[in-house]
């Protein structure tokens, strides 16, 4: 019965002016504010990246395909002209140009980098190779 009485009275008192519920709705109010300040950034990010005009650069990936594992074609807009890239372990080789100026874009067409990954690519990456 002692030590009980000695647990009881080295424990902290509460303190007088502390309310749980106040402090609970500040601490959600805060985490709320740092999710909002999370997704503003990143819409900001993104909405920086796509700068009408491509920002000034005269070397814009039109589109990007898959052909294989390690293959890609890719398609160029450099100074007005079009051109058929092919990408693999090899190296990069020219397979077409295109005649004339590159036809202006449409809606479909828009896209500010190559295409992002396929999630079999993804899993494919990370299996161990035998």
């Amino acid at each position: 019965m002692g030590s009980m009485a000695l647990i009881l009275a080295a424990a902290p008192a509460a303190t007088p002016g502390f309310n749980a519920a106040g402090e609970l709705v500040r601490v959600i109010l805060s985490l709320a504010g740092i999710i909002a300040m999370i997704l503003v950034v990143g819409w900001l990010t993104r909405r920086m990246q796509r700068r009408p005009g491509g920002g000034g650069r005269r070397i814009r990936c039109v589109e990007s395909f898959a052909v294989g594992t390690r293959d890609r074609l890719l398609l160029l807009d450099a100074d007005g002209k079009r051109l058929l890239i092919g990408m693999g372990p090899a190296g990069m080789r020219t397979l077409h140009v295109y005649e004339g100026a590159a036809p202006e874009d449409d809606d479909r067409s828009q896209v500010s980098g190559p295409a992002k990954p396929v999630f079999a690519d993804m899993l494919a990456r990370l299996r161990p190779r035998t």
